[in-house]
């Protein structure tokens, strides 16, 4: 076998290590970024010059043939070494550098990520960060991204990654505005109230609270929408009206007593919180200057939340 040959084999043997770890090609395509197709091509090679059938293939899942299951323990010991070999180039190496790009959402970006940037650029003066900020989920292999910052309960298919910290939202208002036209004791009376929302969708002319057992919904009145925070805060401070508010955006003005929180024993319910995750491509070798980034902001924002 010539050398060019050999080396396209042990890549095969890699697939096809992937494919049984993940139990379908599809699966395996996704955490390669590589077309079904593609893996399956490399299935056909392996089993071609190997010649043996290394699984059975059925509509629902996949099994390995008895030769199938003596293939898959060498190539997985391939594998490890493999891994291990990059995981002592990397300590090798003690320079880091080289780009990370990464997808954030806008006020998430501004407000916590963006203030975080500087720091760890002057500790890796050899590392450029290219920060894209957008509130769709963009896709990582399509648009080269390393990284994706995304409100979520679990990394989807495809995907792992570090959860950061909780998302909350909260309804806030300027003191002055509430001793302008009263304080609402009840969330059924924000109706009487000018609110400050959203307009991103129509269900965010709504809102609901929820306390112990009562669940409220609201049809919200108010002359002033924006899909912005900064904007937002900026309306409420200004006494236009009740606004919701991420917390991270009105942490500081609630410390420092320019807003209050409207209905605190109340916990405000929108499709716009939850876990932040930092997500990459499934990979047991995430390259060094990703894995000092990834480490570094869960250093600095793991446990952010509104308690």
């Amino acid at each position: 076998m010539r050398k060019n040959e050999h080396y396209a084999l042990m890549y095969e043997m890699a697939v096809f290590v992937e494919v049984v770890k993940q139990g379908s090609f599809t699966a395996a395509a996704q955490i390669l970024g590589c077309s079904t197709s593609s893996v399956s091509r490399s299935i056909t090679k392996l089993e071609n010059a190997l010649s043996t059938s290394l699984l059975q293939r059925t509509t629902r899942k996949l099994r390995l043939t008895s030769s199938g299951e003596e293939v898959y323990t060498r190539c997985k010991q391939m594998v490890e070494a493999s891994e291990l070999v990059l995981e002592t180039s990397d300590s090798l190496n003690q320079e880091i550098e080289g780009d990370i790009s990464l997808s954030v959402p806008k006020a998430v970006g501004s407000t916590v990520i963006h203030p975080l940037i500087p720091e760890f650029l002057a500790r890796y003066p050899k590392v450029n960060v290219h920060m894209t900020l957008d509130d769709r989920p963009l896709d990582l292999i399509d648009n080269q991204l390393d990284l994706a910052l995304r409100i979520t309960n679990e990394p989807p298919p495809g995907l792992m990654g570090r959860k950061l910290f909780r998302l909350d939202h909260l309804l806030c208002a300027s003191p002055e505005y509430l001793q302008r036209q009263g304080a609402p004791q009840h969330p059924s009376e924000l109706t009487g109230h000018s609110c400050i929302f959203l307009a991103s969708n129509p269900i965010d002319g709504r809102w609901r609270l929820q306390k112990d057992n009562e669940t409220v919904d609201v049809k919200l009145t108010g002359r002033y929408a924006a899909n912005h925070t900064k904007v937002r805060l900026d309306a409420v401070k200004r006494g236009i009206g009740i606004g919701t508010l991420p917390f991270f955006t009105a942490q500081q003005d609630l410390a420092e007593g320019n807003i209050v929180q409207v209905f605190p024993d109340w916990q405000f319910i929108t499709n716009y919180q939850g876990d932040v995750w930092l997500l990459y491509t499934a990979t047991r070798h995430l390259p060094q200057r990703l894995r000092v980034f990834v480490q570094y902001l869960a250093d600095q924002l793991t446990g952010l939340s509104v308690d």
